[in-house]
């Protein structure tokens, strides 16, 4: 009788014991509403965790890929490393009398960064390649860590790096616990997001893939350097993200994130393939918090990807709506 009745205490005290375990066990997306998009997330790594089912990946093959500018951070009213190229330009311009005359770097001295724009793609990989290049890899990084700690966002008055969005950094968190190993895969360029990449996401360099220009190997009073050449080798958007995965990681992955049509070839190839998969787009819709735009933004547009996110069941986020909180520095 001795020993049931401890047996029965014991069994008691653990009931009680797991009840408020279970109660207070903390929520890994609290910036995310309880709505359609946060329940997706969650059954997606509950389903693929779980092993002896036939949805369980195992963890060498867990891999996300995000999309940088407007997935992980704010690309509004210019994409960041735009308005990075755009300082730099009034910084170097006493040392190039000649862009005072010059476009598209005499509409940025004018402050007409739309005009500067006009251009298209030209216009802003000239800029890049004139502001970004000549300088060893050791140099650019000092110029963009500095540019990071004091440049200010021109809405916001904040730093580039609290324009981060805080629901997609608790989701890269939620992930790296339940063992994905998370890629930054963006147009960007590979060398700015670099310097930035692990402090602000936790991702590390290795596992950042982007734009890139050309480099070459040379010499300083007998070291090797590094040095970036105004030439450009490889843009990493559209069809040519699917490809720099496959260069890079050698792995297709399981789950990825982006916001625009920029990143459809990425969601297409992630998720019309055999096997459990999850795409997810972040629609810009919050026009107080943040933006609201796209299929007619010329930045960020989402347009196809918005039909195809649709026809093949999707997730698409309603920023609005399903993010009770958006940047990094809003309580």
């Amino acid at each position: 009788m001795r020993l049931k009745a401890v047996a029965a205490i014991l069994a008691g005290l653990v009931m009680l014991a797991a009840q408020p375990l279970a109660a207070q066990s903390p929520d890994p997306l609290p910036s995310w509403n309880n709505g359609q998009s946060k329940q997706a997330i969650r059954a997606f790594v509950r389903k693929i965790s779980k092993p002896g089912t036939p949805d369980f990946v195992p963890p060498a093959q867990r891999i996300a890929t995000f999309d940088n500018d407007g997935t992980l951070w704010g690309e509004q009213p210019f994409y960041f490393q735009f308005l990075f190229a755009v300082d730099r330009i009034k910084a170097m311009a006493a040392k190039r009398p000649e862009w005072k005359e010059k476009e598209p770097f005499a509409s940025v001295l004018r402050g007409d960064l739309k005009a500067a724009l006009a251009g298209g793609e030209h216009a802003i990989l000239e800029m890049i390649g004139a502001t970004h290049t000549g300088l060893t890899t050791e140099e650019f990084e000092v110029v963009v860590r500095d540019w990071f700690a004091t440049a200010k966002h021109p809405t916001t008055g904040k730093l580039y790096s609290e324009m981060v969005y805080k629901p997609m950094l608790e989701l890269l968190a939620y992930l790296r616990v339940n063992s994905f190993k998370t890629y930054i895969v963006s147009g960007g360029g590979v060398e700015f997001m670099r310097v930035f990449a692990e402090k602000v996401y936790g991702i590390p360099p290795e596992q950042v893939i982007g734009s890139s220009g050309k480099q070459a190997l040379q010499y300083r009073d007998g070291k090797p350097i590094i040095v970036k050449l105004p030439t450009v080798d490889f843009i990493d958007d559209k069809e040519g993200k699917p490809l720099a995965i496959q260069k890079a990681i050698g792995r297709r992955p399981i789950a990825a994130f982006g916001n625009s049509d920029g990143d459809l070839q990425m969601l297409q190839w992630t998720c019309d393939t055999a096997g459990p998969r999850f795409c997810l787009y972040v629609h810009h819709t919050d026009a107080a918090r943040e933006w609201a735009y796209d299929r007619a933004s010329s930045i960020g547009r989402l347009d196809k990807g918005l039909d195809q996110a649709k026809a093949k069941g999707w997730t698409v986020v309603d920023m609005k709506n399903d993010w009770n909180r958006v940047f990094l520095f809003e309580k």
